[in-house]
């Protein structure tokens, strides 16, 4: 085979691309920009969120503006999404001027329709006001005012009913825009015939229907204009994270202080802080020491201690010192536009509960033309006289109260303010599925190291003989292990350290590999080790040998210390549990869980740490593809697992689970096996996250609920099927309201997510 052909049967990598899009009002809008997406060569997958107005594709090479091309075709408008702060503030500004443009509309519409309303209305309302516009200015005058200004409302405000409507009716695909100008266009037109056309129309049918007209228009225009508003506040978690991006940054070059853009910064370059600012780009701190405040990364309230040596993250802000660091990731590689990127993706996700929805929406709009023109023939064949009067009204109505926006908003929305808030609160859905799926989860696997324990020796307990000071003890003992490089010989220096102690120098170090090492210290011999070690030196322990055990047995590591060949002390290293590690397993099994810990670790030392956080099924000595395999017999028994890791060789068990979580302050490779990232490492906001899913879940289930309830109930209602039985029939102009009520009610109820307060789950003492 030829280079070429080679080259060209390599098939080019697939990349995904963010589209950022305008036009689409309702569920069959969105059906039809991803039927133009998967129709795009290269396309291989296209998902599209009506509330957040954007498409996430994934395209052969990657290029956007192929699939923004497709989306213009279809008649919407479409941009690559580039996650600057330059494109958000225009985006934010056409949102603006969207909501402006609504509302003029609205406005406009609101006081040409009021004449006629209140008027026509009037007439079948008040006693004798009928008769008295009959007498004056006349009936014919009166229909030719409504006709001038429903006219107005009719091709001023409703024209871009037209526009969008006609184009999609007639490509064979009609949307929310075709029945509102179909509904709109019927009243408006029949009555337009009823004044200038009447001896058209059979005996008695010449009516006019100018306000429901004009009532729908303003209506729908009304409820758009208040949906824009509504669904702008469920978007504003991400537009927070992408404006926490400082436009400017301080480098140094050549000696010389620079202030360039800072998606000009680039990675090595020296970055200077001042106090109050805001970290630029994300990297490693070469000098100064400051707090700096990363609560809108990490959900942390309290600020983080920065050194030489620390990691900085852009968008967070420098609360106290001056500070240089290093850039090591700049613009789409950042901390923060990674998180951006992650949130709008999850944002994007179809869960399987919308799947019903989804289904429903590709043929409800042609349904609904079908089930507007059978109303119309059946009351014009059945109905009482006017008989086309009555066809007309209820045909019209079927069209207006049956727009599918309410089923379109009702997922995609909770999911936009569901991740939102929890990104807002330190958890970052990588993707939206593990949104329905964490509420499914019954049982939740947790790795021990580094993700219920700190992932590093600490010095845990200090217990002295008799004669012995224990500062003193720990100075000295802190002398010989700061001359050690072992893990436990940090941990006792960073516990004397952590204490305020000044650790004096040693003189004569030797160390015996396995057992422990000795030096002077102060003219004083000190020894620090295993007991074998203090049983060569000849050193009696029993006197501090059940302390020792006891502490064993509770998954520490005792050693010995010895000053002039006594035994002076007992040191204690071990990994501690985190902070809030027992709370979060508390409120797991408050929130029905079943909490297993899985580890490498003897069973002795898994036993114990398992007691300390009070989890009782235990799972130890395990390989790393033991976890996974121990998971996959889980599932195996019916049970839906989650599971918690931070390390490399966590990630298959983390690719294997229901639902994969990270630990933020773990390995890259661990966070990109997982669904769910907590970006702090706080094990406290892991029942925040089962709470929140359910929540989300519930919402999206109560949203679905008035959707499909919504139309199945008041369609019907709207053809007539109660005016035998009862004589009630639907107005338009009422079909009007409800329709943008009902999308209102399910943005609204959306909303309810931002004020989702994780308090209840953190503490083991019960709700607060």
């Amino acid at each position: 085979m030829s280079p070429a052909a080679t080259s060209h049967d390599t098939p080019t990598p697939a990349s995904e691309v963010i589209l950022s899009l305008g036009g689409m009002h309702c569920a069959s809008c969105v059906g039809r920009v991803e039927k133009a997406l998967l129709a795009t060569p290269g396309v291989q997958e296209a998902k599209v969120n009506l509330a957040s107005a954007r498409a996430f594709v994934r395209i052969s090479g990657g290029d956007a503006e192929v699939a923004a091309r497709a989306v213009r075709a279809a008649g919407f408008e479409a941009e690559p999404l580039l996650d600057t702060p330059e494109q958000s503030e225009r985006e934010a500004q056409a949102r603006a001027e969207e909501s402006r443009s609504l509302r003029r509309a609205f406005l406009f519409a609101a006081v040409l329709t009021l004449p006629i309303f209140l008027l026509e209305m009037g007439s079948h309302v008040v006693p004798g006001l009928a008769a008295q516009l009959a007498a004056w200015p006349g009936t014919r005058s009166l229909h030719l005012l409504y006709f001038v200004l429903a006219t107005a409302v009719q091709f001023g405000p409703g024209l871009r009913f037209y526009r969008s409507g006609w184009p999609a009716l007639w490509r064979g695909a009609p949307d929310m825009n075709s029945l509102v100008m179909l509904g709109s266009s019927a009243a408006w037109g029949y009555s337009v015939v009823a004044v200038f056309f009447a001896g058209l129309l059979p005996p008695g049918t010449a009516n006019v229907y100018f306000e429901a007209s004009a009532v729908i228009i303003t209506l729908i225009i009304g409820g758009r204009y208040l949906e824009a508003r509504a669904r702008g506040r469920a978007g504003d978690a991400i537009r927070r994270l992408v404006s926490l991006q400082p436009r400017l940054a301080r480098v140094r070059r050549n000696d010389r202080e620079l202030e360039i853009p800072a998606d000009r910064v680039r990675p090595g370059d020296t970055v200077l802080l001042r106090p109050g600012e805001q970290v630029p780009v994300d990297g490693e701190v070469l000098e100064g020491s400051s707090w700096v405040d990363e609560s809108m990364v990490s959900g942390e309230p309290l600020p983080v201690e920065k050194q030489a040596g620390a990691e900085v993250i852009g968008g967070t802000i420098n609360t106290s010192g001056a500070l240089a660091f290093r850039a090591t990731r700049v613009g789409a590689d950042t901390v923060l536009a990674r998180i951006v990127r992650m949130v709008e993706q999850a944002q994007a996700a179809r869960l399987p509960i919308q799947a019903l929805a989804d289904k429903v929406t590709q043929v409800f709009v042609p349904v609904i033309i079908a089930i507007a023109l059978a109303t119309f023939i059946a009351w014009l064949w059945l109905g009482p006289e006017p008989a086309l009067s009555f066809a007309l009204v209820n045909a019209v109505a079927v069209l207006i109260i049956a727009c599918p926006c309410a089923m379109g908003l009702a997922t995609p929305t909770s999911i936009m303010v569901g991740t939102g808030k929890a990104a807002e609160l330190g958890l970052l859905f990588r993707k939206g599925e593990a949104l329905q799926s964490l509420s499914e989860v019954d049982t939740v696997a947790l790795d021990k190291t580094g993700t219920l324990t700190r992932g590093a020796p600490a010095l845990d307990h200090v217990a002295t003989a008799p004669g012995f000071d224990e500062t003193d003890v720990l100075c000295k003992a802190a002398a010989v292990e700061q001359r050690s490089e072992h893990p436990i010989a940090a941990a006792i220096v960073a516990g004397a350290r952590e204490r305020g102690l000044q650790i004096p120098a040693a003189a004569e170090f030797k160390s015996s590999t396995g057992l422990g090492a000795a030096a002077t210290v102060d003219g004083a011999s000190v020894a620090i080790g295993a007991a074998r070690f203090m049983q060569q030196r000849g050193v009696d322990t029993s006197p501090l040998a059940d302390a020792a055990q006891a502490r064993a047995a509770a998954g520490g590591t005792p050693l010995y210390v010895a000053i002039d060949d006594r035994l002076a002390a007992l040191l204690v290293v071990a990994d501690p549990l985190k902070d809030g590690a027992r709370d979060a397993v508390a409120a797991l099994q408050r929130l029905g869980m079943r909490v297993a810990m899985l580890t490498g670790d003897d069973q002795r030392t898994a036993r114990a740490v398992a007691a300390a956080a009070g989890i009782d099924e235990v799972y130890a000595e395990l390989m790393p593809g033991d976890k996974s395999e121990l998971l996959q017999r889980l599932q195996a028994e019916g049970r839906r697992v989650a599971f918690v890791g931070d390390g490399i060789n966590d990630a298959p068990a983390l690719a294997r689970a229901e639902v994969g979580i990270a630990i933020g302050t773990g390995t890259d490779i661990a966070i990109d096996s997982a669904e769910l990232v907590l970006m702090s490492g706080d094990l406290g906001h892991l029942p925040t996250a089962v709470a929140l899913s359910s929540a989300t879940l519930r919402n999206i289930r109560q949203n679905l609920f008035w959707a499909f309830a919504y139309n199945a109930s008041l369609v019907p209602v709207a053809a007539g099927v109660l005016y035998p039985a009862t004589g009630v029939l639907l107005s338009p102009m009422l079909a009007a309201l409800a329709m943008a009520l009902s999308s209102l009610c399910v943005v609204g109820n959306a909303l309810r997510l931002r004020r989702f307060s994780p308090a209840v789950l953190t503490s083991s003492s019960g709700p607060t």
